[in-house]
């Protein structure tokens, strides 16, 4: 059964309790955000992070990868599907859900046209309210990546190269940006 549009505080059960219908239905403080299907190269830089850090995240035996749709439950009024995220591993394994996982190492949105604004505003405070140790906001067209981690005014963009070393990891993970926008624009 879906809820009516003029609900005024959404919770995670009324969003669950909404139509299969091929929208992201997210919940951030009781307010409802529906966003459609992502474009091709919003998938394509989701995919290659995803072939970038599954690897060095189980190398490193720090953490594991999920891809969305997935839901991170922070509240009864809060829900939210990064695109891509970093949870650290329980016990030396994968954790099966995100109440066992509990934290994020990392959390990564590709903007789209009709997430930009969420995705630096709304999510950007609550992840860095939430204490997740780095968000990465992917700017495809602009070519470059902003880094936040808690506390931060600003962003740190970058361009040329992102390195991620989460807490555990005995090296850390390099980016070349030049060659990964590249390869997603098919060049």
């Amino acid at each position: 059964m879906g809820m009516p549009a003029t609900t005024s505080h959404w919770t995670v059960e009324m969003r669950n309790a909404l139509p299969d219908d091929g929208q992201r239905y997210e919940v951030i403080d009781g307010e409802l955000f529906v966003t459609p299907a992502p474009r091709w190269a919003h998938q394509e830089a989701v995919g290659r992070l995803h072939l970038l850090l599954a690897p060095y995240v189980a190398a490193q035996a720090v953490g594991h990868v999920i891809l969305s749709p997935a839901d991170v439950e922070f509240a009864r009024d809060t829900v939210v599907e990064p695109d891509l995220f970093v949870v650290p591993l329980v016990d030396g394994r994968r954790p099966r859900d995100w109440r066992e996982a509990g934290h994020m190492l990392l959390a990564i949105e590709v903007l789209s046209p009709t997430t930009a604004r969420l995705d630096q505003g709304r999510k950007r405070a609550l992840y860095q309210r939430q204490g997740v140790d780095e968000y990465w906001i992917v700017d495809v067209d602009g070519r470059v990546m902003q880094r936040w981690r808690p506390g931060d005014d600003r962003p740190e963009v970058l361009s040329e190269r992102l390195t991620w070393a989460p807490p555990g990891a005995e090296s850390a993970l390099a980016i070349d940006l030049a060659t990964f926008f590249a390869d997603i624009a098919g060049e």
